[in-house]
């Protein structure tokens, strides 16, 4: 594109001010700017901040509709701990895993900043004795799955597939591919590995004019992990336009996607019992979520949202309506979500057609820029723009067909958010329940493990406990890590 017509599209938009420079940069500058501008959909950027403004303004009104939150209705959740359901939703689940229905997508775009590292968050370390990463932990949860549904199926071995997506940031796209190539994939494939990348937003002052970062380049940060679905639909790799997230899931025939976040230690990895629930529901949506672990907990509840499904902020329920209790005695808004969610293809697919209609969130930030009269790059020292975010869970209430599963938050659910020594959700946390579910592992097999002893089970000896029934009667005395059964024969 030109730069006249670059121009004139700009001034249209309202946005020539990004142009300001352009006589002052020398070409490879200039090359750069009008690259970055005619990529960027200018006109999409104003619908979103003129929705987003009006949303957020619109909430605020006095005189605005104020939303009916109410409870998840009676059958649109179950929890698991039930054995014959759950051995039920757990065939279902492998049944598909082994005809290659199923994917999962990791969401992968955080660094590790607050633990005191620039690596993404998936490479740290949480100090088991194994020193794996989350990223490995993954990995060989997939691989251990995969031998499971063979095996359920009477499968050969290497004959199932659970493909895995890992959705990263401008920043640890390049740092995670050389992570996965340096440790060979951690055994997987690498064709069943794909990283691609969330896309960006446009910074903006309060007004909505885009900020320039420096006198060549737009600033631009990562639109969320909502922006999970447009990322979707964007080219993997620039050098194949035509490949994407969707068309790589319809050429495999995938049929239903587990997407979570990076940073909780104990999820169940394209979890079968997750899988056959949500398959069983005919839901075209689900979420896992975990009982608050107290009426005022600071946790999103999955709720009814003028009767729709949606993620419910804490700050948005009264006290009253976080300590009302149901008939059972247990707390009316308990359902914690925890960004651990089931989609089929055929939705993702969907949402395109409604994309427009949700509001991206405001979050007001502190911006560098530079001053279009001096040049100078101002640091504030308070917020003076916005970033713009959608949220993983704002298609909730377009879903026509949504589950909820209710699971034990010491099974599935320890977040790794904090600095070390934090005291919560934190490295040392995130470890703790890690051995302490291993020690449950081996305890439900029929073991005993002294006190104080602490035992490390690779994910590829046992996905969820299964596969320990040669341990029963032993007594553990030693601490230590074990890649085989055989090897906790040692630790007895």
């Amino acid at each position: 594109m030109s730069i006249d017509t670059l121009r004139k599209r700009y001034q249209a938009a309202g946005q020539e001010h990004l142009l300001t420079f352009w006589s002052q940069l020398n070409s490879e500058e200039q090359a750069s700017l009008a690259a970055q501008l005619d990529a960027l959909d200018i006109e999409r950027v104003n619908r979103i901040y003129n929705k987003a403004v009006g949303s957020e303004s619109g909430a605020l009104s006095p005189t605005s509709h104020s939303a009916t939150i109410d409870p998840l209705p009676k059958g649109a959740s179950d929890s698991v701990g039930t054995l014959a359901k759950d051995e039920e939703w757990r065939k279902i689940g492998l049944q598909a895993i082994a005809r290659g229905e199923v994917a999962v997508l990791l969401m992968a775009g955080g660094q590790g900043t607050r633990l005191g590292s620039s690596a993404p968050k998936g490479c740290y370390d949480i100090g088991l004795p194994s020193h794996k990463s989350l990223f490995q932990y993954q990995s060989e949860r997939i691989a251990r799955l995969q031998s499971v549904a063979e095996a359920a199926a009477g499968k050969p071995a290497g004959s199932v597939i659970i493909p895995w997506y890992i959705m990263t940031s401008g920043p640890t796209r390049q740092a995670t591919e050389s992570f996965f190539k340096s440790n060979s994939y951690f055994g997987l494939d690498p064709k069943n590995v794909i990283v691609f990348e969330q896309g960006t937003l446009p910074c903006l002052a309060n007004d909505g004019a885009v900020l320039l970062e420096t006198p060549s380049r737009v600033a631009v940060a990562p639109d969320g992990n909502g922006g999970l679905y447009a990322a979707t639909r964007s080219p993997i790799s620039p050098a194949d336009k035509s490949r994407t997230v969707l068309s790589d899931l319809a050429k495999r025939k995938t049929l239903y996607v587990h997407v979570f976040g990076v940073d909780n230690c104990l999820v169940r990895v394209a979890d079968p019992v997750f899988f056959g629930y949500s398959i069983q529901k005919q839901a075209e949506c689900a979420a896992k979520v975990v009982p608050k672990a107290y009426a005022t907990e600071s946790v999103g509840v999955v709720a009814y949202r003028d009767s729709k499904f949606s993620v419910v902020e804490y700050s948005e329920i009264t006290k009253e309506q976080a300590e009302r209790r149901d008939e059972t005695g247990e707390l009316a808004f308990r359902a914690g979500n925890i960004v651990n969610h089931f989609y089929t293809t055929a939705f993702l697919n969907q949402v395109e057609k409604f994309e427009e209609q949700l509001a991206f969130h405001i979050a007001r930030k502190k911006i560098p820029y530079v001053d279009l009269k001096t040049k100078e790059i101002i640091k504030p020292s308070k917020p003076n723009g916005m970033k713009l975010e959608m949220f993983v869970f704002d298609v909730f209430p377009f879903t026509e067909n949504f589950a909820v599963l209710e699971v034990a938050r010491n099974e599935e659910f320890s977040p790794l958010k904090n600095a070390p020594g934090t005291g919560t959700d934190d490295p040392e946390s995130s470890r703790r329940d890690m051995l302490a579910q291993h020690k449950r592992f081996l305890e439900s097999a029929g073991a005993v493990v002294q006190e104080g002893v602490e035992i490390e089970i690779s994910p590829l000896v046992s996905y969820a406990g299964e596969g320990l029934e040669s341990i029963r009667g032993k007594t553990f005395t030693r601490s230590g890590y074990v890649e085989n059964v055989e090897e906790l024969d040692v630790l007895a």
